[in-house]
């Protein structure tokens, strides 16, 4: 078996990451301390139940499987709690990863698929966003991501570990399969928020600040379908195994979607209407981010083949009336 640990494999989107690794020849085995996952996700491959700062679990499960390769998924991921408890995020994603890198590189596991984001930017109004630009976190979200890059780096230098990187914008969808979606609680993604309000299950979706200078007054962020990301993960992993060295992506379309675009375009897939309200700004959303790259396109050969807003909201949709994970 050609094994590659999942961390977070029990979430959102590296449950779908190990649906396409088991389809793409590997064994993904899933690392979740099910604190956000679910262990229903889990269903390509083994379980190991355990936490990023445990080490001594994670060198056992490191002997167990003896890994080709890394996939990091695992950590606090919510921009508002982020803003209040800068703390918390610094403690379990930095810690929590710099815990994972250390035994991987003990386990001698040099090929490690980290998934970043493209909050590490910030808010810089007008910059075409690649691989290049500079990194501005407006929370303690981008800017432990951040931290777990430099990291990565610096293990480079010490250890021979090499990396990909994976920056990406607003991952949405499902699999349209229908075997894994989209299930968070507290949910805080616009989309299936939007698919709640429209479904009746909670009261409206809020419209956080519609006082940007954008168009419509609502921020604006490119959306790519998880199945597309996920593809591109394997392609990291893949790019690893060739020797191809360390590299930074970024992953999104290129089109970005603002807020009330994103609404209207649901009435048109589900035939609804979306009740909403008007609310204050967040502190720590940016204006607009909206990946300006083709590296992935060009060196991966990474395309993404469903992420039309249409495709993403039809997908969510589809889960959100069928699927489900026991609470």
């Amino acid at each position: 078996m050609v094994n590659v640990i999942v961390t977070g494999g029990a979430g959102y989107i590296g449950s779908h990451a190990c649906k396409v690794l088991r389809d793409s020849g590997f064994t993904p085995v899933t690392y979740d301390n099910l604190s956000t996952g679910w262990a229903d996700a889990v269903k390509f491959g083994p379980f190991e139940q355990g936490d990023l700062m445990d080490r001594a679990r994670l060198d056992e499960v490191f002997a167990k499987y003896q890994p080709v390769g890394v996939m990091h998924f695992a950590a606090f991921s919510q921009v508002g709690e982020a803003m209040r408890e800068p703390g918390m995020y610094w403690r379990n994603n930095v810690c929590g990863s710099l815990t994972l890198i250390e035994a991987a590189v003990a386990a001698g596991c040099l090929n490690f698929v980290f998934s970043s984001t493209c909050a590490t930017y910030g808010d810089q109004d007008g910059v075409v966003l690649d691989e290049n630009s500079a990194q501005y976190p407006l929370n303690a979200y981008g800017a432990s991501k951040r931290a777990i890059e430099d990291i990565l780096t610096d293990f480079k230098a010490s250890h021979g570990l090499e990396s990909v990187i994976f920056r990406y914008f607003n991952v949405a969808g499902a699999d349209p399969d229908g075997e894994v979606g989209e299930f968070h609680q507290p949910e805080t993604h616009l989309i299936p928020l939007m698919l709640d309000a429209i479904d009746g299950k909670r009261a409206a979706l809020t419209v956080f600040g519609t006082d940007y200078p954008t168009p419509d007054g609502t921020c604006i962020r490119d959306y790519v379908h998880v199945m597309d990301l996920v593809d591109a993960h394997v392609l990291g992993v893949k790019w690893l195994q060739d020797g191809k060295g360390s590299r930074v992506f970024n992953l999104g379309t290129g089109k970005g979607f603002s807020v009330r675009e994103v609404i209207d375009h649901s009435k048109s897939v589900t035939n609804r209407e979306v009740p909403y309200e008007l609310g204050e700004r967040r502190p720590g959303d940016a204006v607009k981010l909206v990946s300006g790259s083709t590296r992935a396109e060009a060196e991966l050969g990474w395309s993404p083949k469903r992420s039309t807003l249409e495709t993403m909201i039809a997908d969510a949709w589809r889960w959100h009336q069928n699927g489900h994970y026991d609470k």
